[in-house]
């Protein structure tokens, strides 16, 4: 089954690869692939692999400009970068036949130079999470010590204007918890989470598998808003119950750097609004964001529909798609992408919200929207995170405070550490080592509710260090439904390659990495 795997992409001008994917149809979950390249098997772990059956069509695909670029790695060679180009919008080359729909990130960007895979999974003493065969390494990694980033678990708008009055036809739902708070619901998915965190933790050595951890092993913090020190205690709740574990947060916004760190609070971030426009800006495809309006064009009808903006209720402004363009400057702050960007975010997210939160479908954006066309809107808040959180600039001012706190956790922290925040700083953290996830059932780079972007370090039997990161987050069903999380019903795990890092990432080497992006506090 020969196959040229090649990462979802993102390149300045040229075509995006050609592209064919291996004909079978198989699902793995948490097992490592099977690759082949010159002769040589090569295993790369994938958390899930969907790999459907191969079919000759064109799929449609825009173009990003600047590119958001992936780490091509060799297995037996440094990493190299890959300016590519990611399918997701109006146009493709005519030339390029489409891959296969499948789960790509850390898989897929690896093998983009392999010409042939098969499906099927190595020695069994290879499936450990504890096991590196990518990198040649066959003998036990020791896993010491985990770091996660995660953000809140489900709530309500976070204020009772979702949208302008002129753009509904119809009220918004109620909810039973005040704008911003952590739902019952939310609470309870989140509990669950925390069971399946102390299993999986357990089983890979990090935790006890009964009991409360020793003093000092975890620890547990959060930002200002009640949303998250909530979501803080259902973990805690799930995953480790009857323990007394403190969790830190601060005592009012005005000391919250690490979560928000713009603003006027003593030791926030500095940033040139101007430079931060500049930075922004050179995102923009050629046409400005008026040619991802036009590039968008089917997603701004579909929510129009939701929306109940019809042909007939078009001349009273509700379409999102005739609304001005530009970028918006914020003196001391980040630019936001502005409006229809902005306003198309905050929407399909409340309508995620409402579906996790388990709404009857007739309350799920009014009745108008299945959970897919919810998933296909979310693009939107995909979108807005890349504009405004993977302009470098910007995500090294943005990312720094937690960025040093997660390296000061992994160097000499506990054996785990969970900070509790947003999703803008999981986007940021994102941006800031330019690292690519996508959460099934969610667009790429979207962080979901409950969803934690994480780093691990490793030992090997020689004393040898080494990082990892990942992303773990429950599935949309999995949170409106509260199903109860096992092994055969597990979260979404993804293993992220670190650009700019070799693989296996040597700890000394992802420490320099950090240490060079890091802005200071006042540092423009």
């Amino acid at each position: 089954m020969s196959a040229i795997a090649t990462g979802w992409a993102r390149r300045r001008s040229t075509d995006i690869p050609c592209a064919r994917a291996c004909n079978t149809s198989s699902e793995h979950q948490g097992e490592w692939i099977a690759a082949t390249r010159d002769g040589r098997r090569i295993f790369f772990e994938r958390a899930t692999l969907r790999l459907l059956p191969f079919r000759p069509v064109r799929l449609p695909c825009r173009r990003i400009h600047p590119p958001r670029t992936l780490a091509v790695r060799n297995a037996a060679s440094p990493v190299q970068p890959a300016p590519t180009r990611h399918c997701r919008g109006n146009t493709m080359p005519s030339t390029c036949p489409s891959p296969v729909r499948v789960r790509l990130s850390a898989l897929l960007a690896s093998l983009v130079w392999m010409s042939g895979c098969t499906a099927g999974g190595p020695p069994p003493s290879s499936r450990s999470p504890g096991h590196d065969p990518a990198a040649g390494n066959t003998s036990p990694l020791r896993l010491e010590r985990s770091v996660m980033l995660m953000r809140h678990g489900v709530r309500p708008p976070t204020k009772a204007k979702v949208a302008p009055a002129n753009m509904h036809d119809k009220p918004w739902p109620t909810w039973s918890v005040d704008y911003g708070e952590l739902t019952p619901h939310g609470y309870a998915a989140v509990r669950l989470l925390g069971q399946w965190d102390r299993g999986y933790w357990a089983q890979r050595g990090l935790l006890p598998a009964t009991g409360c951890p020793a003093t000092g092993d975890v620890e547990i913090a959060a930002s200002s808003k009640s949303r998250t020190q909530d979501t803080a205690r259902a973990l805690v709740e799930g995953m480790l119950p009857g323990c007394s574990i403190e969790l830190r947060f601060p005592a009012s916004a005005d000391d919250d750097v690490d979560f928000h760190p713009f603003g006027a609070a003593a030791g926030a971030m500095a940033i040139d609004a101007d430079e931060a426009m500049r930075a922004v800006a050179a995102l923009e495809p050629p046409g400005g964001l008026q040619a991802e309006v036009k590039a968008n064009a089917r997603r701004f009808a579909l929510l129009n529909t939701a929306l109940g903006c019809s042909e007939t209720r078009k001349a009273s402004g509700c379409d999102l798609a005739r609304m001005p363009t530009g970028l918006v400057r914020n003196e001391g702050d980040r630019p936001d992408v502005g409006d229809p960007f902005g306003l198309a975010s905050t929407i399909s997210q409340t309508f995620l919200l409402e579906y996790l939160e388990g709404m009857p479908m007739e309350d799920v954006a009014w009745g108008r929207l299945s959970r897919e066309q919810i998933a296909e809107l979310l693009e939107f808040h995909s979108l807005k995170f890349y504009y405004e959180g993977r302009a470098p600039y910007v995500a090294a001012r943005a990312a720094s405070p937690l960025a040093s706190r997660m390296l000061d956790a992994l160097l000499q922290g506990p054996r785990l550490t969970v900070l509790v925040g947003h999703d803008t700083n999981i986007a940021d953290l994102g941006g800031f080592l330019d690292l690519h996830w996508q959460v099934t059932g969610y667009p790429r780079d979207d962080p979901p509710p409950a969803g934690a972007l994480g780093f691990e370090v490793l030992a090997d039997q020689s004393g040898r260090r080494y990082v990892r990161a990942f992303y773990r987050a429950q599935t949309m069903d999995q949170v409106r439904e509260l199903q109860p999380l096992s092994q055969t019903n597990a979260p979404a795990l993804e293993f992220l390659p670190i650009p700019g890092c070799a693989t296996p990432c040597p700890l000394s080497d992802f420490e320099a990495m950090v240490r060079a992006k890091l802005v200071q506090p006042g540092q423009h």
